[in-house]
């Protein structure tokens, strides 16, 4: 099968697609704007770069052309283009068939309220889709505010022989480590979760924070925490390479994310988590209330809330018992369902059910 995916190339989700069907024995292609270009992702998938030749949203029309002669040259068997507000709505205007589009979460949730134009791109990209997928169920539905297609849930799994339980790695630790691993933005309740650790010092003394990755306001993070008297209780790590994610989180004895947006529309950082033993907070907003069973694998509070938050991470740091169970829970949760290639391969299924139809236009 040839696969094109269009895409952002700098992301690591449009490298794990292409990686996964590359690896089944598929011919892979890449494209993507130039300024998402990765030179090192394009070392393992041949990889196009389009050219942005006006500003703003006009430079997807001046791209179009060099879709055109790619598709034409390629001959894909499958078109798949991810983010519908940009990626989608651009391989919609080529008109190549059969077309998939993936939403990715702010492309549904925000983009579309954010003025008539940006509707209008939305519900023409995904009236051009043979088949529109989501990660999310909860996603699925706001997507089908702007379409009246099925949409099929194939969720963003993480890769088992990675994501893995290293007790080892918690096992003698004098303190325990609270910890996330985001982009440093309000998007995700970094604030939030600092302010959390503020309050649950002066109760549990022997905790630490360690917040992994890094973002436009790391230091108006590192800020608050000076202010608040914790600085020399958390950890900015900054941005880590990808494979080292996995040692992070077993390093954690409980996993936030309080996020604060739907947006958030999967919450793969909290599948990551769980598939490493280690129970998770998160709040209620988008597909992370999916992810994570209440009371089971971890909790879900209110978004924006620290109070809520810091009383939930309580709970699991004065229950040694709780924390090992939910981590338990967690590990058998995520190998039920969301193991990245059982995952994946629903995504390839899709494909064949669409080539064994035939022409879909």
């Amino acid at each position: 099968m040839k696969i094109l995916l269009f895409a952002p190339g700098k992301s690591i989700h449009t490298h794990k697609w292409a990686t996964f069907f590359k690896n089944k024995g598929h011919e892979v292609r890449v494209v993507t704007f130039s300024d998402h270009y990765s030179e090192e992702n394009a070392e393992e998938i041949e990889t196009y770069s389009l050219k942005k030749r006006l500003p703003g949203k006009l430079s997807y029309f001046s791209s179009v052309g060099q879709l055109k002669k790619i598709l034409s040259d390629f001959q894909p068997d499958i078109f798949h283009a991810h983010y519908v507000s940009s990626y989608g709505f651009v391989g919609a205007l080529v008109n190549f068939h059969p077309y998939y589009i993936s939403v990715w979460g702010r492309d549904v949730y925000q983009f579309p309220q954010q003025g008539k134009i940006n509707k209008q791109m939305v519900e023409y990209g995904l009236r051009k889709a043979d088949v529109i997928c989501s990660t999310s169920h909860v996603m699925a539905k706001e997507t089908g505010k702007y379409t009246n297609k099925p949409i099929p849930v194939t969720p963003f799994g993480v890769d088992l022989t990675k994501f893995k339980p290293a007790f080892e790695l918690r096992e003698n630790q004098d303190e325990l480590t609270i910890g996330t691993v985001k982009a440093l933005s309000d998007k995700y309740g970094i604030g939030d979760l600092i302010k959390a650790f503020h309050r649950i010092q002066s109760k549990h003394p022997n905790t630490k924070l360690m917040i992994v990755g890094d973002g436009p306001q790391r230091e108006e993070y590192e800020e608050l925490c000076r202010t608040l008297g914790i600085a020399q209780k958390v950890t900015f790590t900054g941005k880590v390479p990808n494979p080292e994610v996995p040692n992070y989180i077993n390093k954690m004895s409980i996993f936030a994310v309080p996020s604060t947006e739907d947006s958030e529309s999967f919450g793969v950082a909290a599948v990551e988590a769980q598939a490493c033993g280690v129970p998770v907070v998160v709040s209620n907003v988008g597909g992370l209330p999916e992810v994570v069973k209440n009371g089971v694998t971890g909790y879900v509070v209110p978004k924006e809330n620290p109070v809520e938050l810091a009383n939930a991470l309580c709970k699991l740091l004065e229950n040694e018992q709780l924390r090992k169970d939910m981590g338990q829970k967690g590990i058998a949760h995520v190998e039920g369902q969301y193991n990245w290639l059982d995952n994946a391969q629903s995504m390839l299924d899709l494909y064949e059910q669409t080539l064994s139809k035939g022409s879909v236009r």
